[in-house]
């Protein structure tokens, strides 16, 4: 493309509904001169047709999280009510984030859909993710912060506190996405997680249900399940953990029977399929085809916990998504959680885009 065509096209990828003379006055030139430019893009197959929806049907979409992850591993014991000697680490996360880099070094095509602050912690998010996924579809918010995730660890790597700022995924309302719906609308799969409002929830929903879009919800936290839609019709892939499904459904889940009527209830929301993740218990699956019990895949070395369940939920859809059994698929997840474990990194490095059918041939 020369400059002209490069100004159209992004212009264009902005917003695909803006007029010609909407968009010829933007770009300063006469709406003839655009009509030439857009009519040259769409024979070089660099745009579809009108409303000028771009070919974006191999790409998966991130929505939500990136984050600046701190880390505390204490030295010994935890002593609360006083401090405690102990090393820090500083990294980039968030679950979307962390999720679209696992996905991303399989070898997929992957956008992230986030927002951060015009800050040190956006420069060094972007600076780390751009070789792993397309960050056209990042906006920038001058007077918000960059989300942040602070984690304390034990010796062992286990989790004892964590303490998290995300309040400018507040403003990641349906607005903000619609700007991108023409391209949402040829996903190969749109995954959410649940940082972003309960609103942007429920249009991701509706836009699935029309468009017929693999949709993907993955929360967060306990709390964050204030953020799920009522009901789960649209949804393709659930994927949550006890403390989750718990405050979703309000309901306590103490053994295998609780486990398995939780899956049900959660299908008959409308949800295609559902993975109830139980740590060192495994996982219960559940569609249309009943319900099946996983026992978890241990990891020789637990080194830090961190991203071990965005490993599950990354393995397990790269696994749906390039066409392996759903079951042989939620193996893989487990696979690529207990690889995680034995890292220090929350997306371990040695992910390689042959690994998925290097595991099938072990």
């Amino acid at each position: 493309m020369n400059e002209k065509e490069l100004l159209v096209f992004e212009a264009i990828k902005n917003n695909p509904f803006l007029s010609q003379q909407e968009m010829a006055q933007a770009l300063n030139m006469s709406r003839p001169a655009l009509a030439n430019i857009i009519s040259r893009l769409i024979k070089k197959g660099e745009i579809i047709g009108r409303a000028y929806v771009l070919p974006e049907r191999n790409s998966i979409f991130a929505i939500g999280g990136a984050n600046i992850d701190r880390k505390f591993h204490i030295d010994g014991h935890a002593h609360y009510g006083t401090s405690n000697p102990a090393t820090v680490t500083e990294s980039i996360g968030g679950v979307a984030r962390n999720i679209a880099e696992n996905l991303g070094r399989f070898g997929n095509e992957v956008k992230l859909v986030t927002l951060l602050g015009q800050d040190q912690g956006a420069k060094f998010i972007e600076r780390e993710s751009q070789a792993f996924m397309n960050l056209d579809h990042v906006e920038i918010l001058p007077d918000a912060k960059t989300g942040s995730y602070s984690a304390v660890l034990d010796a062992n790597g286990e989790l004892l506190l964590a303490m998290a700022d995300m309040s400018i995924y507040d403003s990641l309302t349906p607005p903000v996405l619609m700007k991108h719906e023409a391209v949402f609308s040829n996903a190969k799969c749109l995954i959410v997680d649940l940082n972003c409002p309960k609103e942007t929830l429920i249009y991701l929903q509706n836009l699935a249900c029309i468009r017929g879009i693999p949709l993907a919800i993955i929360p967060v936290s306990a709390p964050k399940m204030k953020n799920m839609p009522d009901d789960l019709i649209g949804v393709t892939y659930l994927i949550c953990n006890r403390d989750e499904a718990e405050a979703y459904l309000n309901m306590r889940l103490l053994n295998e029977k609780d486990y398995s009527n939780a899956v049900k209830m959660l299908l008959e929301k409308g949800a295609k399929n559902i993975i109830l993740t139980l740590g060192d218990l495994g996982a219960v699956v559940g569609n249309v085809e009943g319900i099946s019990y996983f026992e978890v895949e241990k990891s020789r070395e637990v080194v830090d916990v961190t991203g071990a369940g965005d490993a599950f939920v990354s393995g397990f859809l790269h696994g749906v998504l390039n066409e392996e059994p759903f079951m042989n698929a939620v193996k893989f997840g487990q696979y690529n959680a207990a690889k995680t474990l034995q890292s220090d990194r929350t997306v371990r490095q040695d992910i390689t885009a042959d690994e998925l059918n290097n595991w099938r041939n072990n």
